[in-house]
């Protein structure tokens, strides 16, 4: 009869997508990371380098490691360090490999400039310090379209953007949340936001006009910290428990936020699940903390709308979890996502693959996708534009960009602020010392301080020389 011949398997590209670990050398060993109890991800990933949160005594640290230097990792290796309490969230620069945001409990935020050579100490000055927060900063997230806007949210259930270029506070969202935000995610073009807070509310919020422009009550009626991110078409992810404390996730639409599109139970673990969602193959990869697992689902139009896809099992549970960008990955071998697992001293790389007999570039698998270039400006975005992604393609693979510097312009701080204390009547400052001898002085510490950097990156080529010379042996 016809009926036999209907479909009864859902046809999808992405039915057999299959993780793997890498080799054991493939690996990053004898890293120590950080035990701090957080939900981020403690780890982030571009196509150049590798970042990971570790411990470290008194103050807050993080290893930034070349994606090339796996195996061992050498305790000396250089740390960046410059915060005074833990390290809780980090982040890379969408639009510039050598720019990563770090967020911390000594309520600051900083941003450093990473160099493409190892450095021979710990960095310790970053390039901008952000200083507005009253209570530790959790959350840190680039803007996706516009040049150097940051975004931190912070205990003190205050979300800040800052224009990193000039050290400034753009805006400050502070009467919206009314407990601890769990998690801050912004839709494609950066023109939205989505929260989720302790206050068992999930809210769409326009940060440019400062409006709530929806809100869900007990998206999930748990107890438990709840995720959300934007998915393609504007629909909202959501993860969380139920009433049981049972593992759910959830998808809505913001035009009708009261009734899920889908909301599926899962299993009966503790761990926050943190989802990773991939634009390009509308795939979203659920990792708990604490699992041994990533789950991965399709989200598409027809029901039931979440497609369960396969699960990546492995028998280690992981810390954290780094997520690398389209572009950082190999083409040539179907790669379509690659995770790094967090364990207690070492991160695993994990490749999702989709298998395809032909070695040809599989042009259904790699839509063109976000580039390293902004499409906007931070003014030109704060000022009410909107911009798509600027698109590459991934024909040829994707070469990473040389070392850019990100150049901090302050204000005239004179302009804004009083001067502090009583106003002296003389000058402190000798008034034959002009402005011209100034610029002299500045120059030459400019000069001082490129001469030191090249030192450095001397040194450190010549320490690797002689490392391979050596070849092991003290």
């Amino acid at each position: 009869p016809p009926a036999m011949s209907r479909r009864v398997v859902r046809q999808s590209k992405f039915r057999h997508v299959f993780g793997q670990p890498v080799k054991a050398d493939q690996m990053y060993e004898d890293i120590r990371v950080s035990k701090v109890t957080c939900d981020s991800s403690f780890c982030a990933v571009n196509p150049k380098f590798v970042a990971i949160i570790v411990e470290s005594g008194g103050g807050g640290a993080f290893i930034v490691l070349p994606l090339a230097k796996t195996g061992r990792v050498d305790k000396n290796h250089p740390l960046v360090t410059g915060h005074t309490a833990p390290v809780l969230d980090i982040d890379w620069c969408p639009h510039n490999d050598n720019v990563i945001a770090s967020a911390s409990e000594d309520t600051t935020v900083m941003v450093w400039q990473i160099p493409d050579y190892v450095p021979v100490r710990n960095i310790t000055e970053p390039v901008v310090t952000l200083e507005g927060h009253s209570k530790r900063v959790s959350i840190i997230s680039w803007h996706p379209t516009a040049r150097n806007v940051l975004l931190s949210a912070g205990c003190d259930n205050l979300v800040i953007l800052w224009n990193v270029g000039t050290g400034e506070m753009l805006l400050a969202l502070d009467d919206m949340h009314t407990d601890l935000i769990y998690n801050v995610g912004w839709n494609r073009n950066g023109s939205l936001l989505v929260t989720t807070c302790k206050d068992k509310k999930v809210r769409v919020i326009d940060p440019r006009k400062q409006q709530i422009l929806a809100e869900k009550t007990k998206p999930h009626d748990g107890t438990r910290p709840i995720r959300a991110i934007f998915v393609a078409d504007g629909k909202i992810f959501t993860t969380g428990f139920s009433r049981m404390s049972e593992r759910q996730l959830g998808l809505w639409d913001l035009n009708n936020f009261e009734e899920p599109i889908a909301l599926q139970e899962m299993d009966t673990s503790n761990g926050v699940l943190l989802p990773f969602y991939d634009a390009d193959s509308s795939i979203v990869y659920l990792c708990g903390k604490g699992d041994s697992s990533i789950r991965y689902f399709e989200i598409t139009d027809e029901a039931p709308y979440v497609h369960y896809l396969n699960t990546y099992s492995s028998k280690e549970p992981q810390r954290g979890m780094g997520f690398m960008p389209k572009r950082g990955l190999d083409v040539s071998k179907c790669e379509i996502a690659r995770f790094f697992k967090l364990h207690e001293r070492k991160c695993e790389p994990i490749v999702m693959t989709v298998p395809r007999k032909s070695d040809l570039f599989q042009d259904d698998l790699y839509p063109d996708t976000p580039g390293p270039e902004p499409a906007l400006e931070a003014d030109e975005w704060l000022s009410g534009k909107d911009a798509e992604p600027i698109l590459i393609s991934l024909r040829d693979g994707y070469v990473p960009i040389k070392n850019r510097e990100l150049k901090v312009v302050k204000k005239n701080i004179l302009d804004s602020k009083p001067p502090p204390g009583p106003r002296r009547r003389h000058s402190t400052c000798d008034s034959d010392f002009s402005q011209p001898a100034l610029e002299e002085v500045l120059e030459e510490i400019r000069a001082l301080k490129e001469t030191v950097q090249a030192q450095e990156k001397r040194i450190s080529d010549l320490e690797n020389k002689l490392g391979q010379f050596t070849n092991g042996t003290d």
